[in-house]
């Protein structure tokens, strides 16, 4: 009799398991309010015009690239408002060494939920775009979007 009562509790316990599963499965991400890049450049007095237009155009691109990201893999919903805040980066030491960085912020407190960056290697479109992805995997492997 209590060998039966344990296997029916497993099965319930398996049962509600299974739902919660699901349940977490089918849940919406968070909303994120998220900006655009901004570009902090070391080396602007020493940049041609022609240059910073290529910056401002690579800052739109990864800007575009990580909100595509961010939604494509279900980790934020990207929204003008919500309870996360994200500022977003690119320090440009030279054009050879450049370093993309997220910082997420709660919006009711102001507290920092995470931050998380990569380094790049290279001034070009896609040595951009492949910093956004990896900075996208590292905040996925580490299942900051979750905090």
């Amino acid at each position: 009799m209590l060998r039966q009562a344990l296997e029916r509790f497993k099965s319930v316990v398996l049962v509600l398991l299974g739902y919660a599963c699901i349940a977490s499965a089918g849940a919406q991400p968070k909303a994120l309010a998220l900006a655009d890049f901004e570009l902090i450049d070391e080396m602007r007095e020493f940049t041609s015009e022609a240059a910073r237009r290529d910056d401002e155009r690579r800052i739109a691109l990864a800007s575009a690239e990580l909100r595509k990201e961010l939604e494509r893999r279900a980790l934020y919903r990207i929204q003008p408002e919500g309870p996360r805040i994200a500022r977003c980066w690119v320090q440009k030491v030279s054009n050879l060494i450049l370093n993309l960085n997220i910082e997420v912020r709660d919006a009711a407190t102001d507290q920092v939920v995470y931050r998380t960056s990569v380094d790049i290697r290279g001034n070009t479109d896609e040595s951009w775009l492949r910093g956004v992805r990896r900075l996208v995997d590292n905040i996925e492997a580490r299942k900051d979007y979750l905090r």
